[in-house]
């Protein structure tokens, strides 16, 4: 790449709906769910070092409560680029203090992507295309740009963005100036969305100069940016908990948007495991010993080899079985993991399987 980009992988999250496999010592980060030896953290780092620059131009933000699993999961990541949040504060606090760090040591023309740590991505080869007209635009123009997923069908689960004027091409993709964000639709909107041809998913990857995102978060999001320039990181847990979405993107009016398609996951629930792994000539995505009679769409995970699960006349339901814990739920419930956490939070019977 011409022009050096600073990725930063956001890494505080719990992903909660991988539970019981996800839990507060061994978040989703680290898990490996695509059956590779590598872990969302490591195969994330893995192609993203791979852009240029090498670990000296990675960053890492995370939580306290998993820097150390951090440490251990990316041994070459400098010290000094590795960023611990005090408490979690969404990611406009997370992209606000990175971007403060990097404009520090490397100057406000510094070229910054923030990239969440479990995504998975199929073509590495069009990531860095993408990524290589993303730094174009950013270094040429005023501009935050996201990538757009080219949406295969219409999703509820997902944001999305519309694209208004194209302003011109970068490493051979169009670029659009963003029109709107809209949360996540009901069906009916998310199927008009798809047949206007304008709206890609929102998938959460940002490409800006610091000091264009800086000066735009004065603007936007005072309550965040001011605090931090002020008292730096000691008063993280005393800013506001806002998605960098809500607090910048909603509202900035230097938005662009390059819709790409390089085979693209957000891994945001034990479904997802089936978007990945699933052919055509199998019954049910098996992750595990499993012996089944009229079992069909399945999704089965141990993380024991030794154990085996059996099923008689099942259909459609996510089974996941991790040290002292037996996950069964319908697959179109997953989302709702969540809820089964607040209850066992509330009982001081079950802290150890949280």
């Amino acid at each position: 790449m011409n022009t050096l980009l600073f990725p930063v992988i956001l890494a505080g999250g719990k992903g909660e709906r991988f539970w019981p496999l996800s839990r507060k010592d061994r978040p989703k980060q680290f898990l490996s769910l695509d059956g590779s030896s590598r872990s969302l953290l490591q195969a994330t780092a893995d192609r993203l070092i791979e852009l240029g620059g090498g670990w000296d131009s990675l960053w890492v933000i995370t939580s306290s409560q998993i820097a150390e699993g951090v440490r251990q999961q990316l041994p070459d990541l400098p010290v000094e680029n590795l960023l611990i949040e005090s408490e979690g504060r969404d990611t406009a606090a997370a992209v606000a203090w990175t971007s403060l760090e990097i404009k520090r040591r490397y100057g406000e023309d510094a070229v910054i992507g923030f990239f969440p740590a479990d995504h998975w991505i199929a073509d590495q080869e069009a990531f860095a295309h993408t990524l290589n007209a993303a730094t174009q635009l950013a270094t040429s123009t005023a501009a935050i740009v996201t990538l757009g997923i080219k949406p295969t069908f219409p999703s509820t689960g997902y944001g999305y963005i519309e694209q208004g004027e194209k302003i011109g091409s970068f490493n051979e993709l169009p670029a659009y100036h963003v029109n709107r964000f809209t949360e996540k639709p009901d069906r009916e909107t998310a199927e008009t969305f798809l047949s206007t041809g304008r709206f890609s998913w929102n998938s959460g990857m940002f490409v800006f100069r610091a000091g264009v995102v800086l000066k735009e978060l004065h603007t936007h999001a005072p309550e965040i940016i001011e605090p931090l320039e002020q008292h730096g990181p000691d008063i993280y847990p005393q800013l506001p908990k806002k998605s960098i979405d809500y607090a910048l993107m909603e509202k900035t009016t230097l938005a662009y948007v390059l819709p790409v398609d390089f085979g693209w996951d957000d891994l945001g629930d034990w479904n997802a495991i089936e978007r990945l792994l699933k052919t055509e000539d199998t019954p049910n995505v098996e992750l595990a010993t499993h012996v089944g009679l009229d079992t069909q769409g399945a999704i089965i995970y141990a993380s024991n080899p030794e154990d085996v699960v059996v099923t008689i006349g099942l259909e459609d339901v996510v089974i996941v079985r991790d040290r002292n814990v037996t996950l069964v739920v319908k697959k179109e419930r997953t989302q709702e993991i969540k809820q089964i956490l607040k209850i066992l939070q509330s009982d001081s019977r079950f802290t150890d399987l949280l």
